[in-house]
């Protein structure tokens, strides 16, 4: 069998690489490594997540640890039942944007603080290959069902101040978000829906706001009809994309950097910008009485960065939105509640928010397969020596006067990606082109 133990999340092809019996060692192994006395375990609607779900939870419970059934939720919904319900610790069932024949599990310590590969997923896969489980309970855990939607809905709405009538189209591709949407019931919202239906082979488009694709039926529709802006939430809505009222994609970076506005006009403090974002995300923040401090790729880190700082809010080029309120994790109703505050009470359309922050031109991420990936480093450094200003954060960024890269190596693929920034969009290809030749000699 595969390992389907990755730097984030256990993931894998359901069958092959991850099945009945492995969810029940997984429950044994992560009960003998972390010692829950309760965990809330929530899931995704495909197909095979409510057999993995018995089975993980056999496992858990044949060691004496008490399962808290959430049900059919959002990621987001499943760490905010982890916090607020007092939970030792918390699993997703969802293989987030992959197609429907995998799956997978997040895994969280109490409070949804996250299990990575180098804080405990490593560790749960060595229990288990050295079958090193503790000796089953005497008092084996119990299941409790527990619906956490009203709760759910009433946190997130606390932040609703939505001055007029909103219409929103909203693209959730077959997937959960169907769920996380219901926290906008009771809203001046009215909701034009796209795949709205559940279906975890994913019939009509995958759902991943990262793939420009996915938010084709989006545009269409948004440009067909009236509407304030579109949204498309990914496999487990942990992520959401969003379209302006003329169907154009709005980049992640400016959504972070109009959501720290809003956020800075109540409370100043730091703010997290993903290290790939524009320019103009740190500027905004400073602008508007902020910290902008910048995060590493990958949810694990932004969120211990988060905490270490106690950071208001923190955004990633990918989509995920983190808040404090949702304990330092991701919540894209809260982030779509913040977008529809600021265009109700501004009295201007998502573009006409945007071009403002719209200061430079972004290459966007584009990824390179590489055979060398030391090589790609030592010629980079030997073309550009220290003539800018360099920060190893997460791979290699450097600085200079008129534009700026970031090229770093993928946690998840065998990939090396770039992005670049400059104040010109001629500069911007030029220089684009040069580093590309260099990664890719």
């Amino acid at each position: 069998m595969a390992a389907p133990f990755k730097a984030y999340d256990i993931r894998g092809i359901y069958g092959t690489e991850l099945n009945e019996a492995l969810a029940y060692n997984i429950g044994r192994a992560f009960a003998t490594f972390l010692k829950p006395k309760t965990i809330v375990v929530g899931r995704d609607m495909r197909p095979h997540s409510m057999p993995l779900f018995k089975e993980l939870a056999r496992g858990l419970c044949e060691h004496g640890v008490d399962v808290i059934d959430i049900g059919l939720c959002s990621t987001p919904m499943n760490y905010f039942a982890n916090g607020s319900l007092g939970a030792d610790a918390g699993i997703m069932i969802t293989a987030s944007h992959n197609p429907g024949q995998y799956n997978g599990m997040k895994l969280c310590r109490r409070e949804a603080v996250p299990i990575s590969g180098a804080t405990g997923i490593a560790d749960v896969e060595q229990i288990i290959l050295d079958e090193a489980y503790d000796a089953p309970a005497a008092t084996p855990g119990t299941v409790r069902e527990v619906d956490v939607l009203d709760d759910y809905r009433t946190h997130i709405q606390q932040f609703a101040n939505i001055t007029r009538p909103l219409k929103i189209a909203v693209d959730f591709a077959n997937a959960i978000g169907v769920v996380e949407a219901e926290v906008f019931e009771g809203l001046p919202i009215e909701q034009s829906r796209l795949f709205d239906e559940l279906d975890g082979s994913f019939p009509n488009h995958e759902a991943n706001p990262l793939d420009l694709e996915t938010f084709h039926d989006l545009q269409a529709h948004v440009r067909a009809g009236e509407f304030d802006f579109g949204i498309a939430f990914d496999g487990d809505a942990d992520r959401v994309g969003f379209v302006d009222e003329t169907g154009e994609i709005v980049s992640m970076d400016m959504i972070t950097s109009l959501i720290a506005i809003a956020l800075l006009k109540d409370e100043k403090g730091p703010v997290f910008y993903d290290l790939r974002s524009s320019w103009a995300a740190k500027e905004v923040i400073s602008e508007n009485g902020g910290e902008p401090l910048m995060s590493r790729v990958g949810h694990a880190f932004i969120k211990q960065q988060m905490r270490d700082a106690k950071a208001i809010f923190a955004g990633e080029l990918s989509g995920h939105y983190y808040f404090r309120e949702n304990y330092y994790t991701e919540s894209s109703a809260l982030a779509v509640i913040y977008i529809a505050n600021i265009v109700s009470q501004s009295g201007k359309t998502l573009s006409e928010l945007v071009a403002p922050i719209k200061r430079y031109f972004h290459s966007g991420e584009i990824n390179s397969k590489v055979a060398d990936v030391p090589a790609v480093f030592e010629r980079i450094h030997a073309r550009f020596g220290e003539t800018g200003t360099i920060t190893e954060l997460d791979g290699l960024s450097m600085e200079f006067d008129e534009w700026w890269f970031n090229v770093r190596v993928s946690n998840t693929e065998p990939l090396v990606r770039l992005n670049i920034e400059a104040k010109t969009q001629p500069e911007m290809e030029r220089l684009r082109d040069e580093m590309l030749a260099l990664i890719r000699a």
